[in-house]
C-alpha cells in the first residue's frame, strides 16, 4: 500500500489544474507542463486538493500509484516554484561559460566541450559555481547529470564537477616506502 499516493495534493493560489481524459494539465506562474497518467490511477481535483486513487488489480497498481502521485507534484511545485540544481566546478583552469544557447567547458581535454541548452533550462554561472534552473523536474536533473558526466569528482586531488553540498571521500595517494 503506497503511503505516498494516499496524501492529497493542495494547489498553491495561482496554479490552474485541469484534466481531459488521461492527461493532467496544470498552468501556472512560471510555464505549463501536462503528465499523461495510466488507466491504473484516477485522477480527481476537488477543493484545491488534487487526490490519486488506483483503481487497476495488477501488481504493478500500487507502484503506478506512488508515481503518478509524485509526478503530479513535481508538476505543481514546477509550475509554481520552480527547480534548481547547482553544480561546482573545482581545478585549475577548468572554465565554464554560456556562449549564446549553448554551454562552453574547458575541462583539461584537448577541446573545449559545446553543449546545447535545452528547452526551457535557464543557466547562469557565478565564478565555479553553475545553476540550472527550469520547471520541468526530470529535465534539470538530467541535464546537471550530463553536465557532472563530462568531469566527475576525481578522488585524490577534488578536481571535477560536484553537486553544490555533496561531500566526498578524499582518497590518500601513494605513499613511498621506507626500506630498513
Amino acid at each position: 500500500m503506497s503511503r505516498i499516493g494516499k496524501k492529497p495534493i493542495s494547489i498553491p493560489s495561482g496554479v490552474t489544474v485541469t484534466l481531459e481524459d488521461k492527461t493532467v494539465k496544470v498552468n501556472g506562474p512560471k510555464g505549463e507542463l501536462s503528465f499523461e497518467t495510466s488507466y491504473e490511477v484516477e485522477v480527481e481535483v476537488k477543493d484545491n486538493e488534487i487526490t490519486v486513487a488506483k483503481i487497476g488489480k495488477t501488481k504493478s497498481a500500487p507502484a503506478l500509484w506512488g508515481t503518478t502521485r509524485a509526478s503530479i507534484q513535481n508538476i505543481v511545485l514546477g509550475v509554481s516554484e520552480g527547480f534548481k540544481k547547482g553544480l561546482e566546478l573545482h581545478g585549475v583552469g577548468y572554465k565554464m561559460a554560456v556562449q549564446g544557447k549553448k554551454l562552453v567547458l574547458n575541462l583539461g581535454y584537448s577541446h573545449p566541450i559545446e553543449v546545447q541548452i535545452p528547452e526551457g533550462l535557464t543557466i547562469s554561472i557565478e565564478a565555479n559555481i553553475m545553476s540550472v534552473e527550469g520547471i520541468d523536474k526530470q529535465k534539470v536533473g538530467q541535464f546537471a547529470a550530463e553536465i557532472r558526466a563530462f568531469r566527475k569528482v576525481e578522488p585524490y586531488k577534488g578536481k571535477g564537477f560536484r553537486y553544490v553540498g555533496e561531500t566526498f571521500i578524499k582518497k590518500e595517494g601513494k605513499r613511498a616506502v621506507v626500506s630498513e
